[in-house]
């Protein structure tokens, strides 16, 4: 699933254990949002969209 995750998250000026910490979550985990590999739960999600100020359906494009 494609998602705005590194490009926001890299707005902020954070590294990936920033924004790990800051989501109570290891920074493996960040990685593997932001290349894809791992789809967030839905709790993380909302965690993700509220940190960032955006909805979920900008910060996650599932694609066809």
């Amino acid at each position: 699933m494609k998602n705005e995750v590194r490009a926001l998250r890299e707005g902020h000026g954070w590294s990936q254990a920033e924004l790990a910490e800051h989501l109570g979550v290891s920074r493996q985990t960040v990685n593997a949002i932001e290349t894809g590999k791992y789809d967030p739960s839905l709790p993380l999600a909302f965690k993700l969209a509220r940190l960032f100020g955006k909805s979920i359906e900008k910060l996650f494009d599932p694609g066809e």
